[in-house]
């Protein structure tokens, strides 16, 4: 990878809703979606969806960051997901769907800490935030079905009615900050 890019791997519910998002936003080169976090060297989908692996299912974000911050990445996560439900996005119930921010150098985690104590500060959510942060574990990604999924298939059910409201969410509140 080249020295002018960075990583940023998150988890905030299914992976297929911030990989969308992700792929959306300008500075960004590549999303991945994967998971980490968890006890099992190279788990399936299948057994992390069991929530016995520890894995979160998470992207892995790669962006310039001369096109976009680290905080404009944290911004759009904290837009895109509920922090403040334990292990739940939704339906999506389960320590896989925790909203988690692997970080992938200290100030990453020194802003990512100052970002969260920001957002309780400013009261953004009437319950406390709970997205958990730790230094970046083994990244695996997720089988080849997962990747560009909303892409592929955003006419199937969960896509129409999950990860389409958080697309259409981003592009009106972040119009600015996408890829043309």
């Amino acid at each position: 990878m080249s020295a002018s890019l960075d990583t940023a791997t998150l988890g905030g519910g299914c992976f297929w809703c911030i990989e969308a998002v992700y792929l959306l936003l300008d500075g960004v080169v590549a999303v991945e979606s994967g998971y980490a976090g968890g006890s099992v060297e190279n788990p399936t989908y299948k057994q992390v969806c069991t929530g016995t692996t520890g894995h979160a299912e998470v992207c892995r974000v790669t962006f310039d960051p001369t096109k976009v911050s680290y905080e404009d990445i944290l911004h759009v996560f904290f837009s895109s997901h509920d922090p403040t439900t334990l292990n739940r996005q939704g339906n999506d119930v389960g320590t896989q769907y925790r909203s988690v921010i692997f970080t992938h150098s200290d100030e990453q985690d020194t802003a990512a800490r100052l970002y969260i104590a920001q957002l309780e500060a400013a009261k953004t959510w009437a319950d406390p935030i709970v997205t958990e942060i730790a230094p970046a574990p083994t990244f695996y990604k997720a089988e080849d079905y997962h990747q560009n999924y909303f892409a592929r298939n955003g006419d199937q059910p969960y896509c129409a009615f999950v990860v389409r409201p958080k697309v259409e969410k981003f592009k009106k509140q972040f119009s600015d900050k996408m890829k043309q």
